[in-house]
């Protein structure tokens, strides 16, 4: 691989009952690990969302009630995932968006708290819509010449992106060589305060409402709309960028 990586960086896929990052269930997880000093690591499993799967859904990965009965739930693999996910960057396709929202919120349902304040997301997702705006299957076809097979089968998704990504690295010469650069560039920019987006930052590094009547302003400014919003039940990411702007708990340095 042409990117240098100076720790692992693990891409994964998600299928689930729906697009709802913070009410639908993940039925299957794959991820693909790829070691600073080279090789892929795999696991991918089929999980039981403890709720019927919609037939729209199923029509789309394949996933049936049937073939999740049996299986895990999440809560019962979050910690072995947790712990492959550790010490990890993170990439996907179009996975700054879903995946990595949904994950989120599952293993907060599990109690756990998967810091993304402290890994870095890269989403070939979006470096191919910023490169060449098309579909997964579009993008496969684009860079390595094949058809995609199985298409929304976790396993099958993640191997394509990661062929995807690398054959982007090989094709453009202008991108990035490290995973904090290339992070940056895949979220157009922008850094991330919390999954929902209901903070960002401005020109000036400030940070500001992404939704509502004060969208584009100052938080620093309008403190009594942020205290509005702790004291509502917003996601818990959200809530912890407001304590940290009414001086409850320190900010990062």
């Amino acid at each position: 691989m042409k990117l240098k990586l100076t720790r692992p960086l693990a891409f994964f896929d998600l299928e689930a009952t729906g697009t709802n990052r913070e009410n639908d269930r993940i039925v299957e997880i794959a991820i693909c690990t790829i070691l600073p000093l080279g090789g892929r690591q795999t696991v991918s499993y089929l999980i039981n969302p403890e709720m019927p799967i919609p037939a729209e859904s199923t029509a789309i990965h394949g996933i049936s009630d049937t073939d999740v009965a049996d299986k895990p739930t999440f809560n019962e693999l979050a910690p072995a995932l947790f712990d492959i996910l550790k010490d990890c960057d993170v990439a996907g396709f179009n996975s700054n968006n879903f995946d990595v929202p949904m994950l989120f919120n599952h293993f907060l349902r599990a109690g756990l708290y998967w810091d993304y304040s402290q890994f870095k997301m890269v989403d070939a997702g979006n470096l191919y819509k910023i490169k060449e705006p098309r579909t997964l299957s579009a993008a496969y076809q684009f860079y390595c010449g094949e058809e995609l097979e199985n298409a929304h089968s976790a396993k099958a998704d993640i191997w394509a992106t990661v062929d995807v990504f690398e054959a982007q690295l090989e094709m453009y010469n202008d991108l990035p060589d490290n995973v904090d650069e290339l992070a940056l560039l895949t979220n157009h920019g922008k850094k991330i305060l919390d999954l929902s987006g209901k903070f960002g930052y401005n020109e000036k590094g400030e940070v500001i409402f992404n939704f509502g009547q004060h969208k584009g302003k100052l938080a620093s400014e309008n403190l009594d709309y942020v205290s509005w919003m702790y004291s509502r039940d917003f996601p818990q990411d959200t809530m912890k960028v407001c304590a940290e702007l009414l001086g409850f708990i320190n900010q990062p340095s």
